[in-house]
């Protein structure tokens, strides 16, 4: 649960991230102190989106700063500009960008799918 005085309302935030077709956005969700390096990343499965974690995120922010992503082509971020992209060499290369803009050394991770 969260500690008294940490926000339980998200913050919106994106990164810009690159492919071989041009720039998109990937929108993700901050929940917890900004500055804590003890940072939990949740990404969702296919169809899903970052707001499949919302109740994990509250109940961790108070020892985490939980960062939930939207995929690239779901939830708040951009589509990819060639539909041929949408695979996971991609998307390893939107989390690898992501996770060097949060600017921590590790990270936990949770995913679905």
């Amino acid at each position: 649960m969260a500690e008294p005085g940490v926000a339980i309302e998200p913050r919106r935030r994106s990164v810009q991230c690159a492919s071989p077709k041009g720039l998109h956005r990937v929108a993700y969700l901050e929940w917890g102190d900004p500055r804590n390096r003890d940072v939990l990343v949740c990404v969702h499965g296919l169809t899903r989106s970052a707001h499949d974690f919302d109740s994990l995120a509250r109940e961790l922010c108070g020892q985490f700063r939980v960062v939930c992503p939207d995929v690239a082509g779901r939830g708040d971020s951009d589509r990819l500009a060639d539909p041929m992209l949408y695979a996971v060499p991609q998307y390893v290369a939107d989390m690898v960008t992501l996770i060097a803009r949060l600017d921590v050394e590790a990270v936990h991770w949770v995913g679905t799918s």
